[in-house]
């Protein structure tokens, strides 16, 4: 028998309501109720009630997402889950923060005080309408990396951000230097590029105010190891030292996800079994575009998380 994988949303899989089905189970309730405390304010209300806007927030998607993926694997454990344990656990950006909680790296309501404050240092780092993301669909990744690199000498700094998938890249940079990928896609290969309704050029160099905030505060956070080993998303590696692990969440603000990298990794590892915890279902899509032969669960309500059972075990 293969092994399984444990995998995360990151930023954008968020829907104003998500989690309010699973609120029926008192470890969940909790779970809510520990990141209000934990951020200092309501964040369940946002979560459950909106206004979209204020959910859309950096500073309040991160733990609104880390806080519901965290829910729905509750209640998967819940229904009988808690006798699968997982060989590994993956997250794409904000979502190997949500992996690591799973793991027991750190608890819950830490990993929501911290992402609550990492969201709030990523939108300050770069002043409003500098920075932009864009998604290039059909370029290959190196004739892609050369555009950037180009356009970074001529127009402004773009670097790769997130290689999500054969023919699903997305950079980041300046404004001026995004907005010349878009222009010149068609050198790259791309079929089209899509910009980001984001709040700034995530996973680029421009992020460095933000992992210098990000490393000061994670100086004084006791990390353990993890009870399953984390597949990086800046090595597309496994870890399982809390100093390894604490160095790359401040290199993952400014480095590339290697998501795609990171579910080949996981698929040389052994993984046959793929199991997303979290609202939507967009790394199941993805990772269904990098192997299709891999067997994908999605845990994205209470009710998937009961039929998940049986299909797992």
């Amino acid at each position: 028998m293969g092994k399984i994988a444990f995998v995360f949303p990151g930023q954008g899989a968020q829907a104003v309501g998500m989690g309010k089905d699973a609120l029926h189970i008192p470890a969940v309730k909790r779970l809510y109720e520990a990141a209000d405390e934990a951020v200092g304010y309501a964040l369940s209300g946002i979560v459950f009630d909106g206004p979209e806007e204020r959910l859309k927030s950096t500073a309040n998607t991160q733990p609104a997402l880390l806080t519901t993926s965290l829910a729905y694997l509750e209640a998967f454990r819940e229904a009988g889950g808690a006798k699968l344990t997982p060989d590994y656990v993956a997250g794409h950006s904000l979502g190997e923060w949500t992996a690591l909680a799973a793991a027991g790296a750190l608890p819950a309501a830490e990993a929501a005080r911290l992402v609550h404050l990492r969201g709030r240092f990523m939108e300050e780092a770069v002043p409003g309408g500098q920075g932009a993301m864009a998604a290039v669909l059909g370029a290959e990744r190196q004739a892609l990396q050369a555009l950037c690199d180009a356009v970074s000498g001529e127009a402004g700094r773009v670097e790769l951000a997130n290689v999500n998938c054969p023919g699903q890249i997305v950079v980041s940079g300046s404004r001026a230097g995004v907005e010349a990928v878009a222009a010149r896609g068609k050198e790259a290969g791309a079929k089209r590029v899509i910009p980001l309704e984001v709040s700034g050029p995530f996973h680029s160099s421009l992020m460095a105010p933000a992992a210098e905030r990000l490393d000061a505060l994670l100086g004084e956070v006791a990390f353990a190891a993890p009870s399953t080993p984390l597949v990086a998303n800046v090595t597309a590696d496994v870890v399982v030292d809390p100093e390894d692990i604490r160095g790359l969440l401040v290199k993952q603000v400014c480095a590339p996800v290697l998501w795609e990298d990171s579910v080949l990794r996981l698929i040389a590892l052994g993984v046959d079994t793929f199991v997303e915890f979290g609202p939507g279902a967009v790394l199941s899509g993805l990772i269904k575009k990098i192997n299709k032969d891999a067997r994908i669960v999605t845990v994205n309500s209470a009710e998937a998380a009961v039929s998940a059972v049986p299909a797992l075990l």
